[in-house]
C-alpha cells in the first residue's frame, strides 16, 4: 500500500472513529503529562530547597554559634536532645570575643527571638517573632529598608526603645496610618518605628513579614533571653570558603573560652545551610529513585487505554481484513 494511501485511510478512521479517537488521544495525554507533571515538581521543590529555603532560613555564606542546632532534620534520640540542653548558653561575652578575635574578614551579629504579641493603639497582632539583635543585623539578613531607616549603632549602645517592621506587622497594625514615627507596643513597652522592611514574601506558607527588630540592649532584653544571654551569634562572609575559615577560627575561640581538651566534643553548634541541604538530599534522592516507578504506572495506564482502543479498532474490522485477504492483499498493505 503506498504511503499516502496508508494516511489517507488512517485520517479517514480517526474522523470516522471520533469517540475511539478521542480516547487514545486521552490515554496518551495522561501519561506524558503525569510524567511532566512529577519530573517538574520534583526539580521545583529542589531548586526551591537550594535557592530560597535555605538561603532565608540561614543566609547565604552564612553560619550560627548556638547552645543546640535551630534546625534540627531527621530522627533526633532523646538523649541526644537532654544533651544538648545540658549545654552551657551563648552569651553576649561569647559575642564579643567572636566579633573581636575573628580574623578572617566577616560580619559578625547577635540576636535573640520571641514570640510575642505587639500592640497600636486599638490594633493587636498575635504571634509576631520579636528579635533583640546587633545593629548589622539587617546587613546579615540581606534586609532592604523600604521605608525609614534601620536603628543605628549608637541606639543600640545607648539601648534606644526604637524597632523595625516587617511590611505584613506593618500593615496589620497602622493601615492607612504612616508607621514611621508612631509608636507600637510590645509586652506593655512603647517603641517607636524607624523602619519598614522590604516585603519577604513566605516560606512554605509561613509569612516572612510578620516581625519586629529592636536593639538587643533596648528593654526587649527584659524578656526575649535571661541576663546576658543570647539564642545565637550569626557570621556572614562573602565567600564559601571565608565562610568556612571563619567556622574554624570561631570554633577555635569557643573551645578556648570553654577550656575543652582535643579530646573532647564542642558543647555548642555552628550551624549552616548544610544541614538542611544534606536532609533534603536524601529525600530529593529517595523521589528520584522513585520517580521511574510512578512515570511508569502512568505510562502502563497510558498504554492500556491504548491497547484496548486499537483491540476494539482491529476486532470491528476482522470482516474487513478478510476481504481485503481473499482479493489477494499482502500483510504489511493490511
Amino acid at each position: 500500500m503506498p504511503i499516502w494511501e496508508a494516511v489517507r485511510l488512517a485520517l479517514h478512521m480517526i474522523w470516522a472513529q471520533k469517540m475511539k479517537s478521542s480516547f487514545s488521544v486521552i490515554g496518551v495525554f495522561v501519561g506524558v503529562t503525569f510524567l511532566i507533571a512529577v519530573v517538574t515538581v520534583v526539580e521545583g521543590m529542589n531548586s526551591y530547597m537550594r535557592d530560597d529555603f535555605a538561603g532565608v532560613l540561614l543566609g547565604v555564606n552564612t553560619f550560627e554559634l548556638r547552645q543546640r542546632p535551630n534546625v534540627q532534620m531527621g530522627n533526633i534520640s532523646d538523649e541526644t536532645r537532654r544533651a544538648w540542653r545540658r549545654r552551657p548558653r551563648i552569651t553576649y561575652e561569647d559575642a564579643y570575643a567572636i566579633e573581636e578575635k575573628l580574623s578572617t574578614p566577616a560580619l559578625v551579629g547577635w540576636q535573640s527571638e520571641i514570640g510575642a504579641s505587639v500592640r497600636y493603639r486599638n490594633r493587636e497582632v498575635e504571634g509576631v517573632r520579636v528579635t533583640g539583635a546587633s545593629d548589622n543585623y539587617f546587613e546579615i539578613k540581606s534586609y532592604t529598608i523600604d521605608r525609614g531607616r534601620a536603628f543605628s549603632p549608637y541606639e543600640v549602645q545607648a539601648g534606644r526603645p526604637v524597632v523595625v517592621v516587617g511590611s505584613e506587622l506593618a500593615n496589620q497594625l497602622f493601615g492607612q496610618d504612616e508607621p514611621i514615627g508612631n509608636e507600637l507596643y510590645i509586652r506593655g513597652i512603647p517603641y517607636r518605628v524607624v523602619g519598614v522592611v522590604e516585603e519577604q514574601g513566605n516560606v512554605f506558607g509561613i509569612s516572612l513579614d510578620k516581625f519586629a527588630v529592636a536593639p538587643a540592649t533596648s528593654p526587649v532584653k527584659r524578656f526575649v533571653n535571661p541576663p546576658g544571654i543570647v539564642d545565637g551569634v550569626t557570621v556572614k562572609a562573602e565567600s564559601i570558603q571565608l565562610m568556612q575559615a571563619a567556622m574554624a577560627e570561631a570554633e577555635a575561640i569557643m573551645r578556648s573560652r570553654r577550656g575543652l581538651r582535643p579530646s573532647e566534643e564542642s558543647d555548642f553548634t555552628l550551624q549552616t545551610a548544610d544541614a538542611v541541604l544534606d536532609f533534603w538530599d536524601q529525600i530529593y534522592s529517595i523521589m528520584m529513585l522513585a520517580l521511574p516507578g510512578l512515570v511508569g504506572i502512568s505510562l502502563v495506564v497510558g498504554g492500556i487505554v491504548i491497547m484496548n482502543i486499537m483491540l476494539m479498532s482491529v476486532s470491528e474490522r476482522t470482516r474487513e481484513i478478510g476481504i481485503r485477504k481473499s482479493l489477494g492483499a499482502r500483510r504489511k498493505d493490511i
